[in-house]
């Protein structure tokens, strides 16, 4: 028999839009939360001002991984880190640095 999906530990959902949805089932019941970003793609601009929100939403989503990347995993439980997940994703977004 062929092995199933692998399991996921954690799934963010970064699109703005997303917030109102409905998630999929994910396999190995992960912690998920949604940090909600503008989507570049759907900005309407000149070239270079798409870029600079291109590398704007970088900037903010690599500050949001360091942070999480941070968080003393060993040493929270699973309520404790789903809910500093969730309140990364309500503080408002970061400006770049």
């Amino acid at each position: 028999a062929a092995p199933g999906p692998p399991e996921l530990d954690f799934v963010f959902a970064v699109c703005d839009r997303a917030a109102g949805e409905v998630c999929p089932v994910w396999p190995g019941q992960p912690i998920t939360a949604h940090w909600g970003f503008p989507d570049p793609a759907a900005f309407v601009g000149s070239e270079a001002e798409q870029r600079v929100l291109f590398g704007d939403v970088f900037r903010q989503i690599e500050n949001r991984i360091k942070i999480f990347c941070a968080l003393p995993i060993e040493r929270l439980t699973r309520l404790a880190i789903q809910h500093e997940v969730r309140q990364m994703g309500t503080k408002p977004s970061e400006s770049a640095a």
